[in-house]
């Protein structure tokens, strides 16, 4: 059996911090506010396109696996904040690494993008129509972020990561994933004025107003993240006890402290970024797994364990199976530009940028997310709660 495994790795991460602190010189709420229903301190803003994150990371995974770009075969970009709708987001990113055979791809399943690419990159390995991969999880979301509504301005940021996947006869890689949906809720998330379906509405292009039901999107993650997970396992016959490290989603301290409970997982074995880079959105799984790297939390052979959910709200957990090499076979020396502004700075003139005439939330409500043993959904009766 052909297996992708996981040869490279590289993250790019914008230099520019918005703390709660910055956050409280224009919205009702400081540090312990924030941090006690998130588990969030800060998180980056970021002084260039997605595609320049991308690019960098992209660069930085495919030195790691000593892959030159004019021989990859394939780019799957995940995000949902794309720099343009067309062309594609991959494109760029295969031109500007110089990677003129890739075929070049882009993923929206929001949260999930870069676990829902991994998934299609590994399917085009495993079936032979490629031999390796750059599969990279992006958001660039501050621009279009709702400032002034605090149930969503306190929990993003922007970031980048990226992995290489290269055909393998060991069991390597990801072994096997769950992934789902549920539809029905997707009205619970969603981002007014980013889409074409607004460039007649009464939401401007561009202007951004998000609806976020918070309790019901707790509710539906512990329930799809646990579910997956436990399915995943079950499949590829293992048990969470042969698991040696959890990365998952990082959208709330609570959903992850949730989902572990639920699926038998201590929390020494789940690794956290949080608090530091906030819900990067695609990029949140990916940068969690090469910090995890960086600071030696993933050992030759480790099982590891993905969980995530997006808007949608897809869901979806993977179990990847590491190899041998935990340190990168070299370095790039792609960088960023230098950052000018603060990132409160740039906050500031996104906000000045876009004030809409009508707001459907003023930003003064605290996100509803309950303690855990509220939780109850589909699957989840009140005695599992």
């Amino acid at each position: 059996m052909r297996y992708a495994a996981i040869t490279g790795w590289g993250k790019c991460m914008p230099p520019a911090i918005l703390s709660n602190t910055d956050l409280a010189t224009f919205l009702p709420t400081d540090d312990e506010w924030i941090a006690s229903r998130t588990g969030i301190h800060e998180r980056r803003v970021s002084h260039v396109s997605a595609h320049a994150l991308a690019s960098v990371a992209g660069a930085r995974a495919l030195a790691c696996a000593d892959l030159p770009a004019a021989e990859l075969e394939l780019i799957v970009y995940g995000s949902c904040s794309n720099d343009e709708q067309i062309p594609n987001s991959a494109s760029g990113v295969q031109f500007t690494l110089g990677a003129g055979k890739a075929a070049a791809m882009d993923v929206n399943t929001a949260c999930t993008s870069f676990l829902y690419a991994l998934s299609t990159a590994t399917a085009m390995i495993r079936t032979g129509v490629v031999k390796n991969a750059l599969v990279i999880g992006v958001e660039v979301i501050s621009p279009f972020m709702d400032w002034p509504n605090r149930n969503v301005s306190v929990l993003f940021g922007d970031g980048a990561a990226a992995v290489v996947l290269q055909a393998s006869d060991e069991p390597q890689g990801l072994l096997g994933e769950r992934l789902g949906c549920y539809a029905e809720a997707r009205h619970t998330l969603r981002v007014r004025g980013a889409g074409f379906t607004y460039a007649r509405g009464t939401v401007v292009f561009g202007d951004t107003l998000w609806d976020f039901d918070g309790r019901e999107i707790f509710k539906q993650a512990v329930v799809g993240m646990t579910e997956a997970s436990t399915e995943v396992l079950a499949k590829c016959g293992h048990t969470v006890a042969d698991v040696d490290l959890v990365v998952p989603h990082q959208a709330n301290l609570r959903i992850i402290e949730s989902v572990a409970k639920r699926i038998g997982a201590p929390m020494d074995r789940v690794f956290l970024t949080i608090a530091r880079y906030g819900n990067m959105s695609a990029a949140t799984v990916p940068v969690a797994l090469v910090d995890a790297l960086e600071e030696g939390r993933v050992k030759p052979g480790a099982l590891i364990l993905m969980p995530a959910f997006g808007g949608g709200l897809t869901w979806c957990s993977h179990l990847v199976r590491w190899g041998e090499r935990t340190a990168p076979l070299a370095v790039s020396d792609a960088e960023l530009p230098p950052c000018t502004r603060s990132a409160l700075e740039m906050v500031r003139e996104f906000m000045a940028r876009h004030e809409p005439a009508g707001r459907s939330n003023e930003g003064l409500m605290a996100p509803v997310l309950p303690d855990d043993a509220a939780v109850a959904a589909p699957g989840l009766d009140a005695a599992s709660a």
